[in-house]
């Protein structure tokens, strides 16, 4: 069915109204108080938000098949389905990096062969001698080491390299390389990896984004000293925008232990409580405009082992419960933190546009239930990798149902 006639609590930037939203053709067409029977209705403890997008992601599937042991597009998909997300931004940093067309391509075409529900968004990457593709795209650069080989040792090497992408949206992973040379070999990842590596690569990546002209976007952000430096750009007309993690609003390191440090490994690390507590503040006042999980399915044998990071995409509509009841967010924040700013980042690259319900936007709606709590039980993921940083937990709230283009999901 591509022609649906919904009736809900709408939210939205613009405010938080009943009303009733007709999709024909998997686009919207209109909204306000349309005539006819609706053929979903949802009561006052739902709230019906535009299709969620989460722009940072790992679905770890490329064409050398060499990590599809812990996700494929196809298990992201489904996963981000079950947590409410309907389009998603796949990070590059694969076995087969795509920092070229015929690697993006190859890249893309597994994306194209599917025909997934969810819309995927790819990111190509920026490495030492790397050059912009011939058509546009979203793009990544890794400061410092983290999953795979796309990596800098300098950061003038950095500064040569980002010369070739005048007028490109490159999102940056912000850690200084020299600093965590230099804390290499401290006892703890967190030491390994401390908040001043942050700092000096955030001050670093926005005069990249100033001196080259790019649109840039500070991915994962964590400590509340950087926060300033965002907020003194962005008061000065730079266009930089910032994401945070649920693990960054959720945990810190008081709650790290000798039995789950393993677990608790990510880049960047887990900050302390005042850090956390920032974070939160500046996702609801504004200062950072995504919530966007880092999801890396890694799997139990390899999160032993260290690996960084954590799984997150089958969550996400459920941790949005726990910021909407739990923390008071206001809807029209969570409209736009989760909806309305991950469209505008990827409609550049989609022939369909995300984020609004509003009359030509994508038909698809992220419902989420506010009064019907669920705990996370690791037989009900959908990830690949089978396992949450949040298993066990009860969140306050659901995804009630997800509608793509006009389809109820599920």
């Amino acid at each position: 069915m591509k022609n649906l006639l919904v009736e809900g609590v709408l939210a939205d930037v613009d405010g938080v109204r009943r009303g009733r939203v007709r999709i024909e053709e998997g686009t919207i067409v209109e909204v306000g108080d349309s005539s006819g029977k609706p053929d979903l209705v949802f009561g006052d403890d739902c709230l019906v938000f535009a299709g969620m997008g989460d722009v940072h992601i790992h679905a770890r599937d490329d064409v050398s098949r060499k990590e599809c042991h812990k996700e494929t597009f196809a298990t992201a998909a489904a996963a981000a389905l079950h947590g409410g997300v309907v389009h998603v931004a796949d990070m590059p940093n694969n076995p087969v990096a795509p920092v070229d067309d015929a690697l993006y391509n190859e890249k893309e075409s597994l994306v194209r062969r599917g025909a997934f529900p969810v819309h995927f968004t790819l990111y190509a990457g920026i490495g030492p001698g790397t050059k912009p593709l011939t058509r546009t795209v979203p793009y990544k650069a890794y400061m410092a080491p983290s999953h795979g080989s796309l990596h800098f040792s300098t950061l003038d090497e950095i500064d040569e390299t980002l010369a070739f992408y005048q007028g490109e949206a490159v999102s940056f992973h912000c850690e200084d390389p020299l600093i965590l040379k230099a804390k290499a070999n401290e006892a703890t990842h967190e030491l390994r990896r401390p908040p001043e590596a942050e700092i000096s690569a955030t001050k670093f990546a926005l005069n990249m984004i100033e001196k080259h002209g790019l649109t840039g976007k500070l991915c994962h952000y964590s400590v509340g000293e950087g926060l300033e430096l965002i907020a003194d750009a962005k008061s000065r007309g730079v266009p930089v925008t910032a994401e945070v993690t649920p693990h960054h609003l959720y945990f810190d390191t008081s709650m790290i232990s000798p039995a789950n440090r393993t677990i608790m490994a990510m880049n960047p690390p887990l900050r302390s409580p005042p850090d956390r507590e920032a974070m939160l503040n500046a996702l609801r006042d504004g200062l950072i405009d995504y919530l966007a999980t880092d999801h890396a399915p890694h799997t139990p044998m390899e999160k032993a082992k260290g690996a960084p990071g954590l799984p997150h995409l089958d969550t996400y509509g459920m941790f949005v419960t726990w910021l909407l009841v739990d923390q008071g967010f206001a809807p029209e924040r969570i409209a736009e933190v989760c909806s309305a700013n991950p469209g505008w980042f990827v409609n550049p690259y989609c022939k369909e546009q995300f984020g609004r319900i509003q009359p030509g936007y994508v038909g698809s709606l992220t419902v989420l239930n506010l009064k019907k709590p669920h705990s996370v039980h690791r037989s009900e993921l959908r990830t690949l990798c089978g396992w949450s940083p949040f298993d066990g937990m009860t969140f306050p709230g659901s995804v009630e149902a997800v509608v793509i283009r006009g389809q109820l999901i599920g």
